[in-house]
């Protein structure tokens, strides 16, 4: 895991994981809570974060395909688009980034 932190695909990987588990818990947690329970306490105390995970996520994608060469049709935009499904920057980091040279 410390070998992650070093390259930055591998802090891309861990950006993503983050931005993953807070964009699940933003869709099946606190929009619930916020709509059906009039409890928005949850989704206005993540969102900011998310938003935070979010942009790094996007940012450090865009670096990353700078440096490895990535072309955009075949891989950057697979990459970037992601972060905007539940469960994608999983299904990416399985795919795509896992299999990289780091």
């Amino acid at each position: 895991m410390t070998n992650l932190f070093k390259t930055k695909i591998g802090r891309l990987r861990i950006i993503g994981f983050l931005e993953g588990i807070s964009l699940l818990v933003l869709v099946f947690i606190a929009v619930p809570m916020k709509y059906y329970f009039d409890n928005p306490n949850l989704s206005t105390s993540l969102g900011p974060i998310h938003g935070a995970l979010f942009l790094l996520f996007l940012f450090n994608a865009l670096s990353v395909g700078v440096e490895q060469a990535w072309k955009f049709k075949t891989t950057t935009w697979k990459v970037v688009l992601a972060c905007f499904i539940p469960f994608g920057t999983f299904y990416i980091d399985k795919k795509i980034l896992r299999k990289i040279k780091q």
